[in-house]
């Protein structure tokens, strides 16, 4: 099962950490969870998945849906920590065009602030 591991704030960028596969449940616990802070006027999102080695078509999708909402208040959404595997798939599926893919946790929070 997948979930949220945890969520964070720093510099106004929003922190959510994944945990497990990220599917569907996956993508719809991100998916409340930037709705809600969305809601509430942040508009910077950095994703950690270092603890979701694997990401299907659906979990994809979900992000692609939050990238869209994004793109609309002029907002951003970046990754650390991900694994060989989900980098590729966020290249062949490209998310990599619209969402950066960062090194460290220190150097998504410098960029985005």
């Amino acid at each position: 099962m997948s979930t949220i591991k945890n969520v964070d704030e720093k510099n106004d960028i929003i922190i959510v950490r994944t945990t497990g596969y990220f599917n569907n449940d996956a993508g719809d616990a991100v998916l409340k969870v930037c709705n809600e802070k969305i809601d509430n006027g942040k508009s910077k999102f950095l994703i950690d998945m270092s603890d979701s080695s694997v990401v299907n078509s659906i979990g994809v999708s979900v992000l692609i849906e939050i990238i869209e909402k994004l793109q609309e208040i002029d907002g951003a959404m970046a990754f650390i920590n991900l694994a060989p595997i989900v980098e590729k798939t966020f290249n062949i599926m490209g998310i990599t065009k619209y969402c950066t893919i960062y090194g460290s946790e220190d150097e998504a929070i410098e960029k985005l602030s």
